[in-house]
């Protein structure tokens, strides 16, 4: 028996393969953030487009030289349409975050992930936009069925550096959020914001704070695929 298993391991049979962050980042199925000595984050910004707030994320954006992706709600981008044109028109790249906000369990119905994402690249090909390249599953939940589906749509599916959760959405006041960001950032981040928070304008005024010191500090600002395309000098860790 013993000698059994000795030739299974050698063999590299020994078990099932445990499909961790450190597995999905190894493949390239999922996106967390991108090692690389070069001084880059990407902001990303998911929910929106919404008019309170998206706004006025564009002009800190514009003042700070800053590019970021939007996760954007396909039904938003119906109703807010010259919002995403704008984003596109200052350089900015846009995202699918599915059409109605859809969180997506292992029950889930494969078939209703294929119709949010669908749906979504209808509204940005009914304003003759590219289809987008990158997508991030609501509330940041996936599974293997999720996965295959979304490379077979042609998507790379992109979450967020764990340190990187602002949890703006709770609105946990200004200073929470910009500590949470400046105390973290270390190069190839990628930053969780929404631009969807009803009531609250908390990410904005925490943008005027944190774009000028990371600025300083010397990170430049990108999209996320912009980021991906950094070498990736730094190899990627196990997160055991």
């Amino acid at each position: 028996m013993m000698l059994l298993l000795l030739a299974l391991l050698l063999c590299g049979f020994a078990g099932p393969v445990k499909k961790d962050r450190y597995y999905y980042e190894k493949k390239g199925e999922i996106v967390w953030e991108v090692p690389t000595a070069e001084k880059k984050i990407a902001l990303t910004f998911d929910d929106g487009p919404y008019p309170p707030s998206t706004g006025a994320i564009l002009d800190v954006l514009k003042t700070y030289e800053a590019k970021a992706t939007f996760f954007v709600v396909g039904n938003r981008v119906e109703r807010y349409a010259e919002l995403v044109r704008r984003e596109v028109a200052e350089g900015h790249e846009i995202a699918n975050h599915t059409f109605n906000h859809t969180y997506f369990t292992k029950s889930s119905d494969p078939s209703r992930l294929n119709q949010e994402i669908l749906r979504t690249e209808e509204q940005l090909q009914a304003l003759n936009l590219d289809k987008p390249t990158l997508f991030r599953p609501p509330g940041g939940y996936y599974n293997e069925a999720m996965i295959r589906k979304v490379r077979a749509m042609g998507y790379t599916m992109i979450l967020w550096s764990w340190h990187q959760d602002t949890k703006d959405w709770r609105k946990p006041g200004v200073g929470y959020i910009v500590d949470k960001v400046l105390n973290h950032a270390r190069n190839g981040d990628i930053i969780l914001f929404h631009d969807y928070v009803p009531g609250s304008m908390q990410t904005v005024e925490a943008l005027k704070q944190i774009l000028p010191e990371l600025k300083q500090r010397g990170y430049r600002f990108v999209t996320v695929s912009e980021l991906m395309q950094s070498s990736r000098e730094m190899p990627i860790q196990s997160k055991d």
